[in-house]
């Protein structure tokens, strides 16, 4: 009897012997315990020979939708919630990678289309544009092992939150915050990681796998996010085991609400611009700024806000600062800008954004509409071009006689070596429904109330998309009202202050504040452009600037409809 317990001791002494090495399989050191953003990460160690690698990255700050602050994200994600099979209390990591030997364990490469109006692409049916993404499997199509090496996801529900804020636009701009791109337009974002040179996929690039599967000894490295927030700590594991963890550290300035790093002086710098350019033709300072800030600055917000929701915010300080920078030229020194006809528009624009627009964002999807703006924008495109044919010159005798007196002062100071005179605006006649005026010593004649009317639907669109309004009220004006441009654009700069001041107001009330230093350096350039663009418009004749206008609605178009990665 001692003997056979002799025997079965040994036994399982042997047995546990040759496990330890198994289980001590799996070894990873990093090479450092901090980086800087953007820096790249690298892990060397050992896993069982003939293993594949799964290398799991995942932020120790974690995400559930019970977590935001935000209004319309509390109610989008609930809607979301339903649709795709998470909870309110579910949370994932922020930021979460799987770099691995054998990413078609957890997805497959797919085909991506994208780009162009929604009647086209059908819900991503068709797109104008084609790419590949790494699409994520379900949670059933997932095997134990694999399941297992996830180790910060441990359930169904967590899984389908991982790939909601992975490949939905909407769980991107929310949660993840980091977008993998075409171009400029935003895919998905990085989830399972291959070697770049096996795989050649952009999503890879920077991610180098060297694992030899005889030793079971490997290198993994990778490009962490270079706007992963500051001070985020990352906890790292091989193939389903702890090996160590990781702090990002800041690189740059750090945009607390903006959620990006980025110079203030750049953002000023591109303020400078689009203020300038808006102060000229009184059109598209918003919608000019929302591209510079998804483009160029990449404004994301903070984790659990949606990226619109600081955007937004943001834009208003660049079309109502910079109105005011233009206003000492355009109002005192010049006199161009026909107030009755400014403040009824103004009135009817902080109504329909402050008052109208709260309802028409609550009960509209006004994202829908978006592409029949589109279409009313291409249609004053061409109507503006239509303006500028001899036959339509013809008809309208005062701007054609108001064209040719600027052109005859702009000679005569070049002449001279002075600098071109404008005329002023002399109130002819002032009531509700007619006012009238002399520009260049020719009659114009408007109705205030008509377009305090169209100020209401103008500040609902100004509301719903975090926009000033000119692309809408200058071709109006020209159009409708049959005013020059160099009256239109002052009166448009006021419309544009009081839907800036409205829609702000209502963005307060709904609990969104743009980020600081961001608002900041966009209040200094958007205020100097004003500045600059009231001078430069009287370097540009009317035809001219009709012409900058035109082409700024069909590039609006392009926008709206989504035929944009040429951007």
């Amino acid at each position: 009897m001692k003997n056979v317990f002799a025997r079965l001791s040994t036994f399982t002494m042997v047995l546990l012997f040759c496990a330890m090495p198994a289980l001590a399989q799996n070894t990873g050191t990093l090479s450092a315990s901090s980086y800087s953003v953007g820096d790249v990460v690298t892990v060397t160690g050992t896993i069982e020979p003939g293993a594949e690698l799964f290398l799991s990255i995942a932020a120790k700050e974690r995400f559930a939708p019970q977590d935001t602050t935000g209004k319309t994200e509390v109610k989008q994600l609930a809607k979301d919630a339903d649709k795709i099979g998470f909870t309110k209390e579910t949370s994932i990591p922020v930021l979460y990678y799987m770099i691995t030997s054998n990413p078609e364990k957890f997805g497959t490469v797919v085909k991506k289309k994208f780009g162009g109006p929604s009647f086209f692409t059908q819900k991503g049916k068709r797109g104008l544009y084609s790419t590949t993404m790494f699409k994520l499997n379900s949670w059933k199509d997932l095997d134990d092992q694999t399941r297992s090496m996830l180790n910060a996801i441990t359930s169904e529900a967590e899984w389908n939150f991982y790939k909601y804020a992975h490949e939905s636009n909407y769980g991107i701009n929310t949660i993840t915050k980091e977008l993998t791109r075409v171009g400029k337009v935003t895919i998905f974002s990085r989830s399972i990681l291959n070697d770049f040179e096996k795989s050649g996929s952009y999503w890879d690039k920077g991610t180098i796998i060297d694992l030899d599967k005889t030793t079971g000894k490997f290198t993994a490295s990778f490009k962490t996010y270079r706007h992963t927030p500051p001070d985020t700590a990352f906890n790292v594991s091989v193939n389903g085991e702890p090996v160590g963890d990781y702090t990002l550290k800041s690189k740059g300035f750090w945009l607390t609400k903006g959620g990006r790093y980025m110079n203030p002086l750049w953002i000023i710098i591109g303020a400078i611009l689009v203020g300038a350019y808006f102060s000229m033709i009184g059109a598209a300072g918003g919608l000019l700024m929302a591209a510079f800030q998804a483009m160029v600055v990449q404004t994301a917000g903070p984790i659990g806000i949606n990226a619109a929701n600081v955007l937004r915010p943001s834009n208003i300080a660049l079309t109502l600062f910079s109105p005011l920078g233009s206003f000492y030229r355009f109002a005192v020194k010049e006199k161009r800008v026909a107030w009755p006809v400014g403040l009824s528009f103004g009135v009817g624009i902080f109504i329909g954004s402050v008052w109208l627009g709260k309802y028409a964002i609550e009960y509209l999807p006004m994202s829908s509409y978006k592409e029949w703006l589109a279409v009313l924008v291409v249609l004053m495109g061409i109507k503006t071009l239509q303006e500028l044919t001899p036959k339509a010159m013809e008809k309208r005798k005062n701007i054609k006689a108001m064209v040719q007196k600027f052109n005859a002062a702009v000679a005569k100071a070049k002449k001279e070596g002075t600098a071109a005179e404008m005329g002023s605006i002399e109130p002819v006649k002032a009531s509700l429904v007619d006012y009238r005026f002399k520009f260049w010593g020719e009659e114009f004649r408007i109705n205030p109330l008509l377009f305090g009317i169209l100020g209401l639907g103008i500040g609902i669109v100004s509301r719903s998309f975090g926009i000033g309004g000119g692309f809408l009220l200058v071709p109006a004006m020209t159009s409708l009202g049959a005013l020059p441009m160099y009256v239109a654009v002052p009166i448009a700069l006021v419309g544009t202050c009081f839907s800036s001041i409205g829609s702000f107001i209502g963005y307060i009330l709904n609990g969104y504040l743009p980020d600081l230093w961001l608002a900041i350096s966009i209040i200094i350039g958007g205020f100097a452009g004003g500045m600059l663009g009231s001078r430069l418009q009287t370097l540009f004749s009317e035809i001219q600037l009709k012409w900058v206008l035109a082409i700024t609605l069909f590039f609006l178009f392009f926008r709206f409809f989504k035929i944009e990665i040429w951007i």
